[in-house]
């Protein structure tokens, strides 16, 4: 399938990126580019091990923009300089993964439906989603903050500025995913969000996801 070959060119071709770098990191003693190309390396299988210890299915574009997120984030973002090269590169990256994992947020709601193991509101999934995706995002912040007092590296760059707009980025990117989610569930229309849900239960026959709730 043309999907699972541009998957495999995609990932394959990220992970050797990833390995020449992490092998030039310890040829120029380069530490920071060496943590940063191996956690990219280790995240790059992340999809695969979620779709294992859940035993659901990711689908493969979806797969596709996660890695390509990552490689953005770690190896672009952080060893190429994307961050100070481009100002808006951080505020995309930011909004943008706060938006998926709020889509997360809202599936794993759906996957406890479909065992009636909860019974909600609309109102309280958009809570749980925005929640979640903003969680999500001041881990990473704690994560960046660890990273530079342990080891002296610069994730942070302009130090409380960059920590405050990545918070503010996460949580708009998070805002707009849980309204979309909201939308979905109250009248089940047309949109990202939407069209996300629909591909992740096309993919997922066994599960038996609940209609949109028409309260």
């Amino acid at each position: 399938m043309q999907s699972e070959k541009i998957y495999k060119i995609t990932v394959n071709l990220i992970r050797v990126i990833l390995i020449a770098t992490f092998i030039l990191s310890i040829v120029y003693y380069s530490w920071f580019n060496l943590v940063m190309s191996c956690l990219a390396f280790i995240l790059t299988f992340a999809p695969k091990l979620v779709e294992k210890k859940y035993k659901i299915e990711i689908p493969l574009d979806f797969e596709i923009v996660i890695i390509l997120f990552i490689f953005a984030s770690l190896f672009l973002g952080e060893i190429h300089n994307f961050y100070l090269r481009f100002w808006w590169w951080d505020t995309l990256l930011h909004t943008v993964s706060a938006f998926a994992f709020a889509c997360v947020g809202f599936v794993i709601l759906l996957l406890l439906f479909k065992t009636n193991k909860i019974v909600s509101q609309p109102v309280w999934i958009v809570i749980f989603s925005f929640c979640f995706a903003v969680t999500i995002g001041v881990l990473w912040e704690i994560f960046e903050f660890f990273m530079d007092q342990t080891f002296s590296f610069n994730m942070q760059k302009t130090g409380l500025l960059d920590t405050m707009l990545d918070l503010i980025s996460n949580s708009i990117g998070a805002l707009a995913a849980s309204l979309a989610g909201y939308a979905y569930l109250k009248s089940g229309q047309h949109s990202l969000t939407a069209r996300l849900i629909n591909s992740l239960i096309t993919s997922n026959p066994k599960i038996k996801f609940k209609p949109p709730i028409k309260k």
